[in-house]
Parts: structure tokens; sequence; C-alpha cells
């Protein structure tokens, strides 16, 4: 089977062309985008994540701001800090790196920021519209990648049927009322740890999105041949033959189910690159939503 490589680099740099044009009219008319990224701690993953998101907001000219907050941060610091950036009028966009430390109850943390500035589409604001199909809220990044993905790549979703592994309301659960959508009219599973017969429930599948965070978990013995698998893990693994002594990979091993699907994304260079996409991408919407124009 000649298997198509979903190119997510690729994909994501087309989407951020359309966003060079908007922004410039945007500019034009007088207004800039703008996004926080908060960080509380010295997570090294984290770290990576919140200076890849302000590179991309320099390389598009989106104007930013990093907060890199200490561990000892405490809770009414930081919904402080929300607050002010609430009513800061050059920031369109606030986003609040996961996870914080344990300390920090997340679940106030998306409470209290703004939903029109909810450019994560965690608030519960924006989960409701997701659930509702307005398009006026904002949907998570990373399901909304994929979707992309799909859509760049020309794959019927309308009367397929959709297998995802994971619950998460960060990919699984959006991801899912993406799929069920009117706009994609797929017949969607949602499968998880308790999953009877996951494997055989997982061969059912025409699309297969893997989002559990368990490298290598999705072997050929999950996968229709012919069917499409996005991989949307992205886990650490030891390796002793990299300099840093780790390698980056999904929750599919990718070798084994490569040569059976139809087509698939690999990792990294999938759906990673797509995930900072589409947050450029809300974070123009949100800025297009708080000057009123169309």
């Amino acid at each position: 089977m000649n298997t198509i490589i979903i190119d997510g680099k690729r994909t994501a740099e087309r989407v951020r062309d359309k966003l060079r044009t908007a922004i410039e009219q945007l500019k034009q008319a007088g207004h800039i985008p703008g996004l926080a990224v908060v960080l509380v701690g010295e997570n090294p993953a984290s770290q990576v994540y919140v200076n890849s998101k302000v590179k991309a907001c320099e390389e598009l000219g989106i104007y930013s701001q990093k907060w890199s907050l200490p561990t000892e941060t405490s809770q009414k610091e930081l919904l402080e800090l929300i607050d002010r950036l609430n009513h800061d009028d050059r920031i369109h966009g606030i986003l609040v790196q996961s996870p914080p430390p344990p300390h920090i109850d997340e679940a106030a943390v998306v409470l209290r920021i703004d939903p029109r500035k909810d450019v994560d589409g965690f608030h519960p604001v924006n989960v409701a519209k997701l659930v509702m199909e307005d398009p006026s809220g904002f949907v998570p990044c990373t399901p909304m990648g994929c979707m992309e993905l799909l859509k760049e790549y020309g794959i019927e979703t309308q009367g397929k049927h959709a297998v995802i592994i994971g619950r998460s309301m960060i990919v699984g659960k959006p991801m899912a009322h993406l799929l069920m959508g009117k706009h994609a009219n797929a017949t969607v599973t949602v499968a998880h740890s308790r999953t009877t017969d996951l494997a055989g429930l997982c061969r059912t599948a025409d699309i297969l999105v893997a989002a559990v965070g368990r490298p290598g978990l999705v072997t050929a013995q999950y996968v229709k041949p012919g069917a499409v698998v996005l991989d949307v893990g992205i886990n650490r693994v030891e390796d002793s033959t990299r300099p840093r002594g780790y390698r980056i990979v999904g929750d599919v091993d990718y070798a084994e189910v490569a040569p059976i699907c139809r087509a698939i994304t690999p990792v990294p260079g999938g759906v990673g690159p797509m995930t900072i996409a589409m947050l450029m991408a809300n974070t123009v919407k949100a800025c297009r939503a708080a000057c009123g124009v169309g």
C-alpha cells in the first residue's frame, strides 16, 4: 500500500501564510493581534512549548507577552495576573501553559480567563459553543489542527467510523464533537482505558485518532488496512544513541502501522506543528472579534 504521510509542517505553513495576510489587513486597520503566554514553574517541556509559541508570534507579527513565574507563585497571584491580562486591550488571547505546579487549581485558572480571550478553547463557554456548533467560540487547538489536516489531504469523514482513543478535554472529547458535527458527519466512538477489547474496536475504524500519551500503544493489530491514523501522542522515551538521551515518539508504533494504513501522521512533524498554527489562528480570530472586524 502506498501510504500517504500527512505532513503537518507543510500544512501548518499554509495556515500561517493565510494568517500573515489576515494580520497585515488588521494592522492596516490599526489593530495588532496580541497573545499572552503564562508559564508557572520550570517544567523543561513546558518551557520548550512556551518558547515555540512566542517564536511563532514573532514570525507572524503577533504581539506577545511571555510571563515566566516561579514555581512558588500562589493561586492568588496567578489569578490576579489573569485579571490584568483580561483587561489589557493589547492582549486578545491568554494561554496558561499546562500542567501547572500541583498547588495550582487549573480548573479555577481556566474559569478566570475571559472566554473571549480563551484561545485554548477550554473555558465552559467555549466548550458549550463547540457542542452547539456555534462558530463564534474557540475550538481547542490540537483537535482543530487534526481537522485541518483531514481537510488539507481530502480525507472524507462523512459516513465514516472514527474511533478516538482518549477522552480528555484537550483532545478526545472536542475531537469527537468536531467529527460528529454537521461539517464532518462521521460516526464517532470514544475509547478509553476501561474499553473492552480496545484493539478489536479500533480495527473497525476508518479514521483512528490516538491521544492517550502511551508510547507505541497502537500496533498493527489495532488498525484496519486502509484506515487513516492520526497520532496525537508526544512522548519522550529514553534513547542513549541520541545526543539528548531521548527521542520523541507518538502513541502509534509508526514502523508497524504505516505500511498498512491509507494515511498517517508522523511524530514529530504531524499533528504537533498544527497545534501552534491553530493557536495563532485563534489569536487572530480573537483580535478580529474584539476589534469588530468581520
